[in-house]
Order: C-alpha cells, then structure tokens, then sequence
C-alpha cells in the first residue's frame, strides 16, 4: 500500500512504457498526464501546454515580477503531495473507499449508540453525576437507567470498548485511502468547497481525538489537560455532527460504487488485473500508478487480520471466561489473583489517599432521612437483615468481573430506618475519600428499590479488602464501576447533592 512518488520533471522510467501498468493505469496516464510539473491536468483539459504558461510566469519573474496566488492556480500545483500524481498506489480508487466506508458507517453508528447508552447509564440529571459544564441540550437522553437486566451496562460498554479497538485499523486504512483529497488544489474554489473542507478537517480531527482519548481512558493514562467525561463528550458531539453531514453526501456515491462491482469478484481479482475504476468522481484514482505490489483482497485481508488480532487480544476483558487471558492489551483483563477478594480493580485504596483510620474502628455509617439520622458501626450494620446477590462490576474502559457474590444490607431496608417505608426515593452517597472523582454518587429511586441493590459488607463469603471498598461499598445491577461507591461512610435518602 505504499505511494511512490516520480521525480520531479521526469515519468517513471525516464518517459518508457511501464510494463508493469495496467490498462487501467495506461488510460488514466493519458487521461491525466499529470505526474511531473511538464503538464498539468488543468493546463491540459484545456489544451494548453504547462510549459508555456511557466515559460511566461519566469520571463515575468525576471522582469522584477513576483507570482501571486493567480500565477499558483493557473500554473497549477507546486510539486509534492498537492499533485495528483505524487500519490501512486494503484489500490486508491472510489470501490476500496466505499467499502471501507461502509463498515466505518456501521460500526460508528453503533459505537454512537452504545455511547448514548453509556451516558444514560450515569443518570446525568440527578445529583452531580454529570460534571460536564454547559452541557445544555447536548447532555439529553432518552429514559432512566433500568437495573433489568442486571447485565446491561457489561453489555453495551463492553460493545463501546471493543468496537472502537477492533475499528481502529479500519480507521486507519479509510484515512490512508482518502489522504490525496487533503492535499487537494486550489485548497479553497469557493464558499461551499470552504465549507466542504471544514466539515473534513472537523471530521477527521474529530475522530482521531475520540478514538485517542478512547484509547487512553481504556488504558488508564490520563494525560488529558483536563477531565477525559466532558472532552470526550464534547468531541464525540463535534465528530458525529460532521460525520453526519459527511455520510449525507457521500452515501450515493458509496452505494453506487458497491453496486457497480461484485465484492466476490473484488476478491478474486489478484493484484496484476487492478480494477477500472472509470467512474472516479472523487480524483482518488492516480494517473501515474506505481506497479501494483498487493491487491485490494490483500489490502482488505491485511486490515481484516488487524482488527481480529485486537479483537482477541482485548475482547476477553469484557467477556472473561476462558478468555479473559487472552486480554493481553488490557490493563484489567488478567484475573489478579486467587482469593475470595481476587478479581479486578480500578483504583486501590492507596492511590485515592484512604488511610486506615479512615476505615478503622472508628468508622460509622450516617444514614440520613427528612429530619432523621441514625449512626451505625460496621457491627451494627452487620446485625441488620442480610442479603445475597450475584453481580459483576462493570466499568467504563470496558473491563468487567463475572458474578461475584455480595452480602450486605438492602439500600431500601436502609431507607425505610430514616422513614421511607412506602417507596424508597434516590439517595446520595458519600465516600471517606477526600480528594478525587467519583467519591460520590447519586442513585435513583429504581436503583434504590431494586432488592438487589445493596450497601455490600462482604464478597465471597469474606469481608471486603481495602482495596474493594472495606468497611462498605455500593452495588447495585446493570450500574457503572465508578457509581458503586467505595469506602461509604454516608448515606441522605430523598437528597440528590
């Protein structure tokens, strides 16, 4: 897939037949004799010889005058990458982009989706759960977050994740294929070509910074200049607004290209036939083509073959199983050790500042309603009803646990000790960590009434380690990682903040 370029002034072989070019490849050739600055495309659509308008630009020059931005445009490009015969590689053409567009409009979409979904599930509007600042109507969504299945947010982040990793490489070849139309000349022909280019640069620029900033939450490096919740929702909002207007004028001319050849056929095309792309509306097909080297069924091969290998090597943090060492990319995908206490975590006990006199002796549980509070220890809180259930933990870089086995006080038995004995109402949690996101929480009156919803004191039949939440943590079904609050030392019912 690589481009070659021609040497300025001189085609390939000196000016010789390349036997290695297609039919194809001729035809383009004498259609756009475009590949050093001797002739233009322009120049010879036109008829006119390049050599005699760049003869006069430098008699001009010599006589003190100095080319302006006419003398570029009706000179044509400079030499490099602005010429269409500086990108070589005979694979580029309209069919390879469609394709590629295709899978990228279907596995975006879904990515979207899954997106939307994951923003649900932080119950934005309550409480301080959504941070971002002037959100506005950007921040809607469409229904409060269930806890049926028990599930659902291992489900639909876990799609988020992977997806957006196995896309990458798709990504990548899309952005190689199209690259000659960055670099297209004149850069600007009018109002709306402007606005045309603006909508590429917002996409292209709006893709790479969601898929990097994906990347990195994924793989916990948080080196953003500032939080990774409100970039990422921003810039998924300026991506999919400019993918928008793109698929809207270029999905016609996507699906006539896929109806205009077989993919069956594609593939079994070896790489010395090329393909006649004679309707190329888009100038991706080069007419200088360098000797083709792979096929477009190899091209298509070699990135199908990257996105499996990202598949497997990340897909196992979120499924587990027998796959969960197969996670090898993911920074929780390994199982951490045996143990009623030994499966992932996010962030230990230390690098979030909890001291043990924070979760010692000393510890109490404030339990708050409408002019009421009452003041537990951890074993006055283990003297209440206890209640089991199988729940995993999911987060939003995409790993999860499978069902571990919690114990624990129900949040609506907890209510009902304030005064809520009909309906249970949303509650605020408070953790004993000081500093840092996610110390705190607001849960909403389904999550609270739901019976396996539960202020946990126990897993496996053990008591929680520090570094799962000792003395008392948040689990509720089909919940966020970082809405199960760790380390909770307050709880105020029918309070949002």
């Amino acid at each position: 897939m690589d481009d070659r370029q021609a040497e300025d002034g001189a085609a390939p072989n000196d000016g010789a037949p390349d036997p290695h070019r297609t039919a194809e490849s001729l035809d383009g050739a004498d259609q756009y004799p475009a590949a050093g600055p001797a002739t233009s495309r322009d120049a010879h659509s036109a008829g006119t010889s390049m050599t005699s308008g760049r003869t006069g630009s430098t008699l001009q020059q010599s006589a003190g005058h100095k080319p302006g931005i006419s003398d570029l445009l009706r000179d044509g490009p400079p030499v490099g990458p602005t010429r269409r015969g500086f990108w070589r590689s005979p694979l580029r053409g309209p069919w390879l982009t469609s394709v590629l567009g295709a899978v990228l409009l279907v596995g975006i979409t879904l990515m979207f989706v899954t997106g939307l979904l994951s923003y649900a599930a932080y119950n934005p509007d309550i409480g301080a759960n959504d941070k971002t600042p002037d959100r506005g109507w950007l921040g809607f969504y469409l229904f409060s977050w269930p806890t049926h299945p028990y599930w659902l947010y291992r489900l639909t982040q876990g799609v988020h994740v992977t997806l957006g990793i196995v896309l990458i490489p798709v990504l990548l070849a899309k952005l190689w294929s199209v690259v000659p139309k960055l670099f297209s000349w004149p850069p600007v022909k009018s109002v709306s070509h402007a606005l045309e280019r603006l909508s590429v640069l917002l996409l292209v620029g709006g893709v790479l910074f969601e898929f990097a900033t994906g990347v990195l939450n994924i793989q916990l490096d948080y080196i953003f200049p500032g939080s990774f919740y409100p970039l990422h929702f921003y810039g998924a909002w300026v991506f999919i607004g400019a993918f928008v207007v793109h698929i809207a004028f270029r999905i016609p001319l996507m699906v006539r290209m896929l109806r205009s050849g077989g993919l069956r056929e594609e593939l079994r095309s070896p790489a010395k036939a090329g393909r006649n792309d004679s309707e190329d509306p888009t100038d991706l097909v080069t007419p200088n083509p360098a000797a083709p080297t792979m096929s477009r069924r190899g091209a298509l091969g070699m990135v199908g073959a990257g996105s499996l290998a990202l598949l497997v090597v990340t897909a196992g943090q979120s499924i587990g199983g027998a796959l969960r060492p197969t996670a090898l990319l993911a920074p929780r995908g390994q199982d951490p050790g045996p143990g009623p206490n030994g499966f992932q975590i996010n962030k230990t006990a230390a690098s979030v500042g909890i001291r043990a006199r924070d979760v010692g002796p000393a510890w109490r549980l404030v339990v708050r309603g409408p002019g009421r509070e009452k003041i537990f220890t951890r074993g006055q809180v283990l003297a209440l009803p206890q209640h089991t259930v199988a729940l995993p933990i999911a987060c939003v870089e995409g790993w999860s646990t499978e069902d571990q086995e919690w114990s624990g006080v129900r949040l609506a038995d907890l209510a009902a000790l304030v005064g809520f004995t009909d309906a249970a109402p949303g509650v605020f949690v408070q953790s004993v960590q000081r500093s840092g996101s996610f110390r705190s929480t607001t849960l909403r009156d389904n999550q609270v009434s739901d019976p396996r919803s539960l202020l946990a004191l126990r897993v496996n039949g053990a008591d929680l380690s520090p570094d799962h939440g000792y003395p008392a943590r948040i689990i509720v079904p089909a919940n966020p990682g970082v809405h199960n609050t760790k380390w909770v030392n307050r709880l105020t019912f029918g309070e949002s903040a």
